[in-house]
């Protein structure tokens, strides 16, 4: 069959939706080089594929180095990631032939290397998707706020790094879209275009696949025994953001003494045994099988990221979303618009509020119900199998390793 370069920066909601699509695309023949950080080689080497590794400290130095009080400042850091990325790439593969390139829609210079290795280009989106005129309207409302003589700066480098771009590796960078967003002629994206706010104003080119849930190789030792037939309440704050001490000792203030058991994911930045005393209906880990979990959860209280918010509403559970940066507060919008769930500011939150929101959304079945018509627009929609359906249409149509 085809070899397929995938290439994809380093995090767990931009990596692990792509797991499923990989190992389908294995099982169907293709031959996978993947690329990422070193952090995903075991988990991406356990699907099959070639992994290739570009350095991770680097990369999100050099992201950060763009700056990150204003969006504009972020399409810069992406842009100087180009001098980590690209080389690095082009140096592992030197001498071997793709037939086609999947990249992520946002880390990993992805669009640029494929103009470079002309190769025909799928871009794999794991968050809402955008199109060039909602970018634009979204950039034009950020950029309107700051004043000049900050702007003035911000723009001169964008031209600057699109020059020096356009002059290292020969390919033109028409808009601030193509560095943030990646297009290509084909995108699959890991959700339905019912949850995609303006879902119909999408052409064909945009393929909504619905969540890529599929198993995670990681099978640690877990009891369910604790959690099984209780009213389970699962506290999850995501991989990135898990620090906040303060946090978890709001939630044992908001759910001690209630007659709920608690779930509580606190990643590996916090020790449990800074929590100091734990209450008695609480179960507090550093990591748990969280698709496992959720399938005996009656109230998932999240951060909001893309894949634990399709997780849970895969599962029909609704959501108490406290976003705290990226798409997340767009993502919490969304969750609370379909009625499945309610959003909260993680600034101004108390106990009481948090225990009373928890409340309200477990007694009104209607957030039950518009999360589980959410899950079941989830499970029609094909996830990792139908991203790999349309990849291999996409194939034919371009008459791909033939």
């Amino acid at each position: 069959m085809a070899r397929v370069l995938f290439i994809n920066g380093g995090s767990e909601g931009h990596v692990n939706p792509t797991i499923g699509v990989v190992q389908e695309l294995i099982a169907r023949g293709e031959e996978v080089v993947y690329v990422t950080i070193e952090d995903f080689r075991e988990r991406m080497e356990k699907t099959g594929a070639t992994v290739r590794t570009i350095d991770g400290q680097k990369f999100i130095k050099a992201f950060i180095s763009g700056g990150r009080n204003y969006f504009l400042e972020r399409i810069n850091g992406l842009l100087l990631t180009a001098d980590i990325v690209i080389p690095s790439v082009l140096e592992q593969i030197k001498g071997e032939h793709f037939d086609y390139i999947i990249h992520d829609s946002m880390f990993g210079c992805g669009r640029l290397l494929a103009q470079i290795l002309k190769l025909p280009a799928i871009s794999s989106c794991t968050s809402f998707a955008q199109s060039k005129e909602s970018f634009d309207k979204m950039l034009e409302q950020l950029t309107e706020k700051i004043p000049a003589d900050i702007l003035k700066p911000i723009q001169d480098e964008y031209q600057n790094l699109t020059q020096k771009v356009k002059e290292k590796y020969d390919v033109e960078i028409q808009s601030p879209y193509e560095v943030f967003c990646n297009p290509a002629p084909q995108t699959i994206v890991y959700i339905t275009r019912e949850f995609q706010p303006f879902g119909e104003a999408f052409d064909q080119t945009y393929k909504f696949v619905g969540p890529s849930i599929s198993s995670r190789f990681t099978q640690e030792a877990f009891d369910f025994s604790a959690i099984k037939g209780k009213s389970l309440i699962y506290i999850s704050l995501g991989t990135i953001v898990n620090q906040s001490i303060d946090f978890y000792k709001l939630c044992f203030r908001a759910f001690e003494n209630t007659e709920h058991t608690i779930l509580m994911s606190i990643g590996n930045k916090v020790q449990i045994f800074d929590l100091g005393d734990i209450p008695k209906n609480f179960v507090v880990k550093s990591y748990v099988p969280q698709t496992e979990v959720l399938k005996h959860t009656k109230l998932f209280i999240t951060h909001g990221g893309m894949n634990s918010t399709n997780e849970g509403l895969y599962y029909g559970v609704p959501l108490v979303v406290l976003p705290q940066s990226a798409d997340q507060p767009v993502i919490a919008e969304r969750v609370a618009n379909i009625g499945a769930g309610i959003s909260l500011q993680m600034q101004s939150l108390t106990a009481y509020q948090l225990r009373e929101t928890a409340e309200h959304v477990l007694q009104d079945h209607s957030f039950k119900e518009a999360a589980e018509k959410m899950g079941e627009s989830f499970l029609r929609s094909g996830g990792y199998r139908k991203a790999v359906d349309e990849i291999f249409e996409y194939k034919s149509q371009h008459h791909i390793g033939h």
